[in-house]
């Protein structure tokens, strides 16, 4: 599983948004430069308090956009789209799994073996039958095959969009998952955000 291409975005509308209840805009005291923020401490007092109050409180959260490509396996992806409040845009297994032989590099296997090496050669093989055949029906016959049989530590990449509402939630969620993908790869990956520890991790 392999995380990059994380982005970061929002953080002046959401302290400006933040303080509208109270109209406390003069109390700001963040610095922003070239997209990157250094929060001050009114702020950031202002943001825990928010944070720790509930969700109906720190909207503001909302506003801080989070984009990031992500590699993983499918059944990582099942239970990653359990969370709502994410875009994704996928590579297509519909369009792209016959276009080339598969390799041990495609799938999350934590090993190799003669099964796993014996599965790769059968999908393969139909990769092969299903570019040579001109017969629809039978065409179908074979993607239909190739894509039941495939395992579900295949890996896919998607650029996602998230926010850090969702984030935080995530976070309490999956930190101590029974996955590692989930507790070491995709958390390691929250607490590399900005301001990780002050506003997704606070309890």
């Amino acid at each position: 599983m392999k995380i990059d291409k994380i982005e970061v975005f929002g953080w002046e509308a959401a302290i400006r948004g933040m303080r509208n209840p109270l109209n406390s805009w003069e109390k700001s005291d963040s610095k922003y430069s070239n997209g990157c923020i250094e929060i001050g401490n009114n702020d950031k007092s202002l943001m825990q308090r928010l944070v720790l109050a509930g969700t109906e409180h720190s909207k503001f959260m909302r506003y801080i956009t989070v984009y990031m490509d992500i590699e993983a396996p499918l059944y990582w992806w099942k239970e990653f789209d359990t969370y709502k409040f994410c875009e994704k845009n996928s590579t297509s297994t519909m369009h792209k799994i016959t276009s080339r032989p598969l390799t041990y590099d495609d799938f999350e296997f934590d090993f190799q073996s003669e099964y796993r090496t014996r599965l790769i050669n059968y999908i393969n093989d139909l990769i092969s039958e299903y570019k040579r055949v001109d017969d629809a029906k039978r065409k179908e016959e074979i993607f239909r095959m190739i894509i039941q049989d495939l395992p579900s530590a295949f890996k896919q990449t998607r650029t996602i969009i998230t926010n850090y509402a969702e984030i935080r939630n995530m976070y309490f969620q999956r930190k101590n998952h029974k996955l590692k993908e989930w507790r070491e790869t995709y958390i390691d990956a929250l607490k590399s955000l900005p301001y990780s520890e002050e506003l997704i991790m606070i309890k």
